[in-house]
């Protein structure tokens, strides 16, 4: 169970479980093990290295590389010393990558082998960055983090933590305008723990299996890691997102606990042992980052006889916000497609364009009160009060609750369909359409139209095999949801494009039909 009491700040995590249990392993990535003794004397070594490399309190260390276990080290490391991780996602282009890394004034920067080049390429445009480690792999010109590390001193640095102390931060997907870096400090963790202590998702044993699929530039992955080690759980680390090894370490590792996108949970189901595999071990699945569809849910409930909770909350939140015990995912409750009710300490608003809450059932902008409300944006003032106004952090999602207090996410405010004045949420059509049987996949998005001022597009994934005509989508969404929120039309697509985190970017999608056109939706 977590224990904020004794590891009040992040840096505490590794030196209590050390105490506790030495000896039990911490981490498991590709075979090999990591004990809480060594991942709290790792990260002594980590801090003691970087503070003989310069690095001061609130100096950011840079991570582009795929999920390891040493970035656990890494992040305990840092937190030690009252530096910053700052994990850099590992899809962006170079560009954007030297921008992230320039902004948040990146002086030590450790680097898988696939992003060497890159980062030579583009280091003599990152003013403050020192030093390249090496994670993996073979260079001549670059240390090897290994080798690094253990040269450094395993004992504790000595430097008392503070609560407003930075200790990660992860920069927004940037599908608007330039990323944001999102400060998270130890407060902002410890009430999260506390919270999420409180609720069954992240109440773990000692010795329970957690999967750490997601990647490490993302809130939930990073938590997925932190939730464990704070309990005494064994962490099992996969370098990406793979389907098949998913489903093997499932079996070969007793999975106890994971944490899922619905877009890993849709190919979970398409493997054709789905429903052949051991499920026998799992506990409980958390879910959540984008919508999934009630065909879906079902599906992964049955084949795998676990618990399902959703989560609901951002990066700006830790993470934190609602969730859907899994009691409320039996279809005779009628909130398949609710995001659940706020954490324990939390309070959860919709609001109108004044910020005033709006009636029950009612749509309108969520809002967030907690202590695991971010610090605000690295050095965007401005973007900070414009997200955090009168101690509530403005989500930009869209949003009702029911009468009995369970909150409804249509989607982001900025991706409502306005067609002949009445608003459409593409989550919603999108849930409609799903279920239809040669549909694998689905996008909606709002395409210009001169009469309706914007009209509903359906882009759909056909299931292998399969060519079903935009008729059948049609006749199929009108038989579930109200006409006006239908398609109009319905095109085809191999894959839908989607951030890391699985949220499909319907920006992408929208731009070939808004080109040239004076109205823009979703900016």
């Amino acid at each position: 169970m977590l224990d904020t009491n004794s590891m009040p700040h992040v840096a505490d995590i590794p030196r209590v479980q050390s105490e506790l249990r030495p000896d039990e392993v911490a981490f498991w990535f590709q075979g090999e093990e990591t004990t809480f003794a060594q991942l709290n004397s790792r990260a002594n070594q980590v801090a003691n290295g970087l503070a003989a490399l310069g690095v001061t309190a609130d100096q950011r260390v840079g991570y582009l590389a795929k999920n390891t276990a040493v970035y656990y080290e890494m992040m305990y490391g840092c937190a030690k010393i009252r530096a910053v991780m700052n994990g850099v996602n590992t899809r962006l282009a170079a560009p954007e990558v030297q921008f992230i890394l320039s902004d948040a004034q990146v002086r030590v920067l450790f680097v898988g082998p696939e992003w060497i080049e890159m980062i030579e390429q583009i280091k003599d445009e990152c003013p403050h960055l020192e030093h390249v480690i090496t994670i993996g792999g073979d260079h001549a010109n670059l240390p090897d983090y290994t080798a690094w590390r253990d040269t450094q001193d395993d004992r504790a640095p000595g430097i008392e933590t503070q609560d407003d102390d930075d200790v990660i931060q992860l920069y927004t997907s940037g599908t608007t305008g330039l990323p944001k870096g999102v400060m998270l400090t130890n407060a902002n963790y410890r009430s999260f723990l506390e919270q999420a202590g409180r609720l069954d998702w992240a109440s773990y044993e000692a010795g329970d299996t957690v999967m750490n699929a997601m990647p490490l530039f993302h809130v939930a992955g990073v938590n997925a890691g932190m939730v464990a080690t704070a309990q005494g759980s064994r962490s099992v680390v996969l370098p990406e997102i793979n389907p098949a090894e998913i489903l093997d370490l499932i079996e070969t590792q007793k999975i106890n606990h994971a944490f899922w996108v619905p877009a890993v949970i849709l190919m979970l189901s398409q493997m054709p042992d789905f429903r052949d595999r051991d499920y026998s071990s799992l506990q409980q699945v958390f879910y959540g980052a984008s919508p999934i569809t009630e065909d879906l849910l079902t599906l992964a409930v049955e084949v795998m006889g676990a618990k399902f909770t959703q989560l609901y909350g951002l990066t700006e939140t830790v993470g934190g916000g609602t969730y859907l015990p899994p009691e409320a995912h039996d279809p005779s409750w009628g909130k398949l497609r609710s995001c659940g009710v706020p954490y324990p300490a939390t309070i959860v608003r919709c609001v109108d364009a004044k910020g005033d809450p709006v009636p029950t059932g009612e749509v309108g902008e969520i809002v967030i009160q907690s202590g695991f409300v971010m610090k605000g944006y690295w050095n965007r003032p401005e973007a900070t009060e414009d997200a955090i106004r009168n101690d509530f952090f403005h989500t930009g999602d869209a949003g009702y609750f029911d009468e009995d207090g369970f909150l409804f996410i249509h989607d982001r405010v900025k991706d409502m369909i306005v067609s002949g004045g009445e608003n459409v949420y593409p989550a919603e059509v999108e849930n409609a359409i799903f279920g239809h049987p040669d549909v694998a996949d689905v996008a909606v998005i709002g395409i210009p139209d001169e009469k309706w001022g914007e009209a509903v597009k359906a882009i759909i994934v056909p299931k292998e095999g399969t060519n079903p005509t935009a008729e059948s989508i049609i006749a199929w969404a009108r038989e579930r949801i109200a006409g006006y929120k239908c398609p109009k039309s319905v095109d085809q697509i191999d894959a839908l494009p989607r951030n890391p985190s699985g949220k499909i970017l319907r920006k992408d999608l929208r731009e070939p039909y808004w080109e040239g056109q004076e109205r823009r939706v979703g900016g």
